[in-house]
């Protein structure tokens, strides 16, 4: 047979080179250099349409000069309740700047630091800035404007008297004295409205030894004021269909709870954040000058004339810098990508390692960074599976020691009957049963065990009393305690009701008590309590609006030899028998106690053992109380 022989597509492994487009290298970089053009064009955008804006000057003159004459006119608006006294002010600002500052009021001067006679000033373009001490620009004053862009200067109804302001004062002053003699430097400021405040160095924190809290309660101006405040912002947020608050003097707030209305939750910061600016603005408004607009230019200049346009050279300028900047970022980004793939590569080999069954794959950990935790979570995991298949391994061992040691016995019994050497009486029937009873007996825990670690473990739960499922349990395992010599004694409240599936409460129950009396000799006593417990969370009872009550506490004790304190942590554990031998005269499967643990958890309860050796143990349940009735 003849045809075309194509080669054979050679496999995927630890060293095959990864596709060029598919490196994440390459795909960083590409980001990287995306993302830089980006911002250097938007840089660019922003910086040709908001310099214009953000300036209005006059070409060559400085800005820190222009951000003074600002600054001065907002802190006149914010002391005044007009403009009718500012020309003197308009007139020094022209005379410090050299610049010829107009305000105006719409089609009105208001003032003009150098007018022409004859000449009215022509406006033919847009202002320089507006100037409003409740809407301050965040490009001039930045500081003003994080304070909802409202002047600090601008305080009208929080001005204290002079008689609160002289009190405020002697009392910081006193925390001044107070933190010199403990050695930290401090001073008084007093601010806008006549409030002193104490200033540390570096910002540094007031001793509590020294701290004066009546210093920081707002005095009864302040509390008027704002509570004029407080009815505006509700009125704000109640039209938003959003509960009060309470704004205190930092300009902070706190949710406020009416008897009338008790909020879901407290109102969106965003919303209470605008409302409490418009309620400052608000009431702020009749004690400040209103809006006018600057307009400042060069001297004996009648027009605005002071927009800024950018020259050939200084895009000359702006185009080398963003090549620059691109290739510093591309730089430094395949310096970040190389340190960034090199671990990436080893943690791919350690993961293919253990796809390929080697479970004790580690990769080194360096540094503190997501790889570094990555690589960190990698190995928790690897050293978890490592676990798991150790604990698989030793399950599967006792499984198969388990079920072999009846199977053995049966089959034995059988071919000694086939042989001839034991005849096929009652007795051996009754052998070969109670093997077989066994060994059904540690498929059945097996099942129980495994739909519990899915869980699928069904529950039939109802109210039940437990004083009832103690005596059952204890009816039912009589005989045996009395084969063994064994009393039995339950002390139970009647009363005590708990929500649980009877069957799978009594075989809880009932493996404590069949434990109890396999290690108590004869002559001993077991013992079954309940009593009621502290609260405990119930998942499957819980409902909107129902509260759970007091828990139930069901103890099994005994007076056998007890348990070792190195052996106590290990009884809940899978196969586990604190006689090493796994004789079963003196222990059964190992997992009655796992299975006790498994039921009481799907209850949502927790079971809990201590022992003293020599002197007996106690196993206790704690289960979740019936529901009490929603309010």
């Amino acid at each position: 047979m003849s045809g075309d022989v194509r080669p054979a597509r050679p496999s995927a492994g630890p060293g095959l080179a990864v596709p060029l487009g598919r490196s994440l290298l390459l795909r960083l970089l590409a980001v990287a250099a995306l993302v830089s053009v980006c911002s250097i064009a938007a840089t660019a955008w922003v910086v040709v349409r908001t310099t214009a804006v953000a300036i209005r000057e006059e070409q060559g003159k400085d800005l820190a000069e222009d951000t003074k004459t600002y600054d001065v006119l907002i802190g006149y608006a914010a002391r005044h309740r007009n403009w009718d006294a500012v020309g003197p002010t308009v007139a020094a600002l022209g005379r410090t700047t050299g610049h010829r500052i107009v305000l105006r009021d719409g089609d009105r001067t208001l003032a003009d630091s150098a007018p022409v006679p004859g000449h009215p000033y022509v406006v033919s373009r847009g202002p320089t800035v507006v100037v409003d001490p409740l809407s301050v620009d965040p490009q001039r004053l930045p500081a003003a404007a994080r304070s909802g862009g409202i002047d600090p200067r601008a305080v009208g109804p929080y001005r204290l008297s002079d008689a609160e302001s002289a009190r405020l004062l002697g009392t910081a002053r006193e925390v001044v004295a107070c933190l010199r003699a403990a050695g930290t430097a401090a001073r008084v400021v007093l601010g806008p409205s006549g409030r002193p405040t104490v200033r540390t160095p570096a910002g540094q924190r007031v001793d509590s030894r020294c701290e004066e809290p009546a210093l920081n309660d707002p005095m009864p101006s302040e509390r008027t004021a704002l509570d004029t405040l407080d009815d505006l912002v509700d009125s704000c947020l109640a039209r938003r269909g959003l509960g009060g608050v309470d704004v205190l003097l930092d300009g902070s707030w706190q949710t406020v709870r009416t008897q009338s209305r008790t909020p879901s939750g407290p109102p969106p910061d965003k919303d209470v954040r605008d409302c409490v600016a418009r309620g400052r603005a608000e009431q702020l408004r009749p004690y400040v000058a209103p809006a006018a607009q600057l307009y400042v230019s060069g001297p004996g200049d009648r027009t605005a004339t002071t927009f800024l346009s950018l020259s050939a050279p200084n895009k000359l300028r702006i185009a080398w810098g963003a090549a620059l900047v691109l290739l510093v970022t591309v730089a430094v980004t395949a310096l970040a990508g190389v340190r960034l793939v090199r671990p990436l590569r080893r943690l791919t080999v350690a993961a293919q390692r253990m796809e390929a069954g080697d479970v004790s794959a580690r990769v080194e950990v360096a540094g503190r960074d997501e790889i570094a935790r990555l690589s960190a979570a990698f190995n928790a995991m690897s050293r978890r599976r490592e676990q798991l298949e150790s604990a698989r391994k030793a399950m599967v061992s006792d499984v198969a020691h388990e079920l072999r040691t009846p199977l053995s016995n049966i089959r034995g019994w059988l071919e000694a009957v086939e042989d001839g050497i034991v005849p096929a009486d009652e007795k051996l029937v009754a052998s070969v049963l109670e093997e077989a009873v066994l060994l059904q007996h540690v498929i059945d825990d097996l099942r129980d065990l495994s739909a519990a670690d899915a869980g699928e473990l069904p529950l039939a739960t109802e109210p039940l009393s437990v004083a009832d499922v103690l005596a059952q349990t204890a009816q039912g395992h009589a005989p045996r305690a009395g084969a063994a010599g064994v009393r039995l004694v339950v002390a139970a409240d009647p009363e005590l009701t708990v929500p649980a599936d009877p069957v799978r409460l009594r075989q809880a129950v009932g493996n404590l008590v069949s434990n109890a009396i396999r290690h108590t000799p004869p002559g001993g006593t077991v013992l079954l309590t309940a009593a009621g417990d502290l609260p405990v969370p119930a998942r499957a009872w819980r409902t909107a609006g129902a509260a759970t009550t007091a828990g139930v506490r069901i103890e099994v004790s005994d007076t056998g030899s007890g348990i070792e304190p190195e052996d106590l942590p290990h009884v809940f554990d899978r196969f586990w028998r604190a006689e090493k031998s796994r004789s079963r005269q003196t222990g059964g499967s190992g997992l009655g106690l796992s299975i006790v643990r498994k039921l009481i958890e799907a209850h949502g309860g927790t079971v809990e053992a201590r022992s003293t050796p020599g002197a007996g143990s106690t196993f206790t349940l704690r289960l979740p109380g019936l529901p009490s009735p929603p309010c």
